[in-house]
């Protein structure tokens, strides 16, 4: 890794030789000891920025997207998850101690059976989408699935080979791909049945990106959600400042009682995913674990602020910080926000790209047939690593494939 201090050196040895800088930017009357007048930023100039630059030239001269074969670009997940076991095999006993903290399933002569009673019935329902499409190329198998939004198998305690759709890194969770990409997901008044069926929204929300050009983006941070985190407090606070930067505000959700769980304001009407499209900024907060949301954010086309790297999907690996989103600290304040969307409204040209190198990312790899690919390639390893021969249990229910709803 190159220290800090190197990359600003060379970035601005660079920036001195480059003649073409200027003209890729919105132009701003940035006279030294004076304010800006472009956009309404004030205060800063690019100086302050010199970090956020060479990290953006950095990343993007050492990037190299992944070559695309099937769900290839997620096989790095797949090894992290499944090492542990690697020399130890996975044995019955490990699997009956799981049971407690999830959903038993068997997969047996290409059948699937589950325990009759599932904590999230939507969730459960749609995994088992995936699995009764490939149920013909799968192998024999048992695995418990955890429907809760939090991973259940900490580091410091027994080691537990447990799926769960998101993970910090202090815990041995096997990620597997969220069954909202179906069905399920935060269940809210224009999503009543939970936001599901990501082949709908690909079309529908990259549709509404076309209808809202970059150029014809709203230059303000957007935001709406419940308040699952008061890490997103932040930006709440910095759109009642600062309304013409960003428009942030809390909607109320289930467990909504008063308006303190607003922040003190009457909650907002919720917005669907493409009309977020119109703003040129988008952020994404983790929730209780990691967000629903973030995949859907990049098909915008817009600017995606991604708060905190803690919590992880499956996919979350595939993007990286500076190239495909502006990261942004856990802990951070409402003027550190002000910053970097001063900063984003300075570098224009290098915000769009960004946002594009977003949007192929997800619309390239993160597709319905690569979510079935990923759980193919997950049943197929994790069988292997089983040093035992699977029995049919008697108690446990076949789950069928109904009739598949029309695309």
């Amino acid at each position: 890794m190159v220290p800090r201090r190197l990359r600003t050196i060379i970035f601005l040895a660079v920036l001195v030789l480059s003649s073409s800088l200027g003209s890729e930017e919105e132009t701003c009357n940035l006279n030294a000891g004076s304010e800006s007048t472009c956009d309404g930023i004030s205060k800063y100039n690019n100086a302050d920025w010199s970090d956020h630059l060479t990290d953006v030239e950095f990343a993007l001269a050492n990037y190299k997207s992944c070559e695309h074969r099937n769900c290839s670009c997620f096989e790095k997940t797949l090894d992290a998850d499944l090492s542990p076991w690697h020399e130890t095999g996975i044995g019955k006993e490990q699997i009956d101690q799981t049971k407690q903290f999830g959903t038993f399933y068997q997969i047996i002569d290409h059948k699937l059976y589950r325990q009759k009673d599932c904590l999230f019935a939507f969730r459960c329902s749609g995994v088992e989408y995936f699995l009764l499409r490939i149920l013909d190329g799968l192998p024999d198998v048992e695995f418990v699935l955890n429907t809760r939004d939090w991973p259940q198998s900490p580091k410091q305690w027994k080691q537990m080979p447990i799926f769960s759709f998101s993970k910090t890194a202090d815990y041995w969770d096997i990620l597997y791909p969220a069954w909202s990409f179906w069905e399920g997901g935060p269940a809210i008044s224009i999503y009543p049945t939970g936001l599901g069926r990501w082949d709908q929204h690909r079309k529908s929300i990259s549709k509404a990106a076309e209808k809202w050009p970059w150029s014809n983006k709203t230059k303000k941070a957007f935001f709406r959600g419940s308040r699952t985190s008061p890490e997103r407090d932040s930006l709440i606070l910095l759109s009642r400042a600062n309304p013409d930067l960003a428009d942030a505000k809390y909607t109320r959700n289930q467990a909504w009682k008063s308006d303190a769980d607003t922040l003190y304001e009457q909650p907002a009407s919720e917005m669907s995913l493409e009309e977020h499209c119109q703003y040129k900024y988008l952020f994404n907060f983790r929730g209780v674990a990691a967000s629903f949301r973030l995949k859907h954010l990049f098909l915008c086309k817009s600017l995606v602020f991604h708060v905190g790297d803690e919590w992880d999907e499956f996919f979350y690996p595939l993007l990286k910080p500076w190239v495909h989103y502006i990261p942004v600290k856990s802990g951070h304040k409402s003027s550190d926000l002000e910053s970097l969307l001063q900063f984003a409204k300075r570098n224009d040209a290098k915000m769009q790209k960004i946002a594009q190198n977003g949007f192929d990312a997800i619309w390239t790899h993160v597709t319905m047939e690569n979510v079935e690919c990923y759980w193919q390639q997950l049943i197929r390893r994790f069988s292997h690593l089983q040093t035992y021969k699977k029995r049919r249990d008697s108690s446990l229910e076949e789950i069928k494939r109904k009739r598949e709803i029309k695309k």
